[in-house]
């Protein structure tokens, strides 16, 4: 079986698995390769952009939480919530507590050979957006 057919079974039985939670359980997590760029426009020219790489297991339950900055002491409270899965996407609503204004979303495009999401978020109490992509790229199975 070649890198193309696996993935893109992988994909199918993600697809399945945004319908049947029982299912997605089936779907083993896999390695990627994992870059998050963090664009921030309202800073100085020299620090609007950042970009992390880590290699990380992902299953499909993971794409909700597999935006690092969602860990950030900025977005405590904040978490992606009410998926929405239209093909080979999955739409998110970001959801914060604390009353302090801060929204955005969250798209998940899901190919055969990445996952690209991008996280868009509105810090209510500064007026000011910024946004997180993350594009994951298989590597293998994940180590036991």
């Amino acid at each position: 079986m070649n890198h193309s057919t696996l993935m893109l079974g992988t994909l199918v039985a993600w697809l399945a698995c945004a319908s049947s939670p029982a299912a997605a359980d089936a779907v083993p997590p896999r390695l990627y390769e994992v870059t998050a760029e963090t664009i921030m426009p309202h800073l100085e020219e020299s620090l609007r952009h950042a970009v992390t790489r880590e290699q990380r297991c992902l299953h499909a339950h993971d794409l909700a939480d597999a935006f690092p900055i969602l860990s950030h002491e900025s977005l405590k409270g904040c978490r992606l919530s009410d998926a929405i899965h239209r093909g080979h996407a999955v739409d998110y609503r970001l959801v914060c507590t604390g009353g302090n204004g801060t929204t955005g979303v969250a798209r998940w495009q899901l190919d055969t050979d990445q996952w690209r999401g991008m996280l868009e978020v509105k810090l209510g109490g500064k007026n000011m957006t910024f946004y997180q992509r993350v594009t994951a790229r298989p590597l293998g199975a994940c180590e036991p």
